[in-house]
């Protein structure tokens, strides 16, 4: 007897479809192959109870508060991208913000100034800061770049992280970096 998810979806795909959902099931479609593919087919696929042990496990419990939020936030910043790749930054900053307490622009930094340190640290990471700047900023802070990254918001670290990886351009970068500072 066929299953009756499959029936309804398979005469939701015949029937009813518009070229946009099509679009959004072949996606799904494509998606869903290539985790079987990975992972060598659906018995195999991961257990996410079992990959929260595992991490919780390898946490540091001698690490700071802070730290265990910053790795919980960066976790869900992944997970809600990976899962909902349509969301907006300025969506995937206030779902963050709503399920981890201590996320987003509640650190205390301006966005002017959250702005400016991803300037500078992305700057100082592809070669473009001049030696003056940089032993300037030395000077003042000391190690800069590993405070400035601490203080950096885990959404502006994932941001800075993908362009820095060539997972998206400049323009790309720019834009959802101002949309998560000022309008997140």
């Amino acid at each position: 007897m066929a299953n009756p998810e499959l029936v309804k979806a398979m005469d939701y795909i015949l029937n009813r479809c518009d070229e946009k959902s099509i679009d959004a099931v072949a996606a799904a479609v494509v998606r869903r192959r290539r985790e079987l593919a990975m992972f060598g087919g659906a018995a195999n696929l991961p257990d996410p109870k079992k990959m929260a042990r595992e991490v919780s496990g390898q946490i540091n419990m001698g690490a700071s508060i802070e730290g265990l939020r910053e790795t919980v936030r960066n976790m869900a910043v992944r997970i809600i991208r990976r899962e909902a790749p349509e969301l907006s930054d300025a969506q995937v900053a206030e779902l963050t913000a709503a399920w981890v307490p201590g996320s987003g622009k509640d650190r205390g930094l301006p966005p002017e100034l959250l702005l400016e340190m991803a300037d500078q640290f992305v700057a100082f990471s592809t070669g473009r800061m001049s030696a003056v700047e940089d032993k300037k900023l030395r000077e003042e802070i000391g190690d800069w770049p590993q405070r400035y990254w601490k203080a950096m918001p885990g959404v502006v670290q994932l941001l800075i992280k993908d362009y820095l990886d060539g997972e998206i351009n400049g323009k790309t970068y720019r834009a959802k970096l101002t949309a998560v500072l000022f309008e997140g």
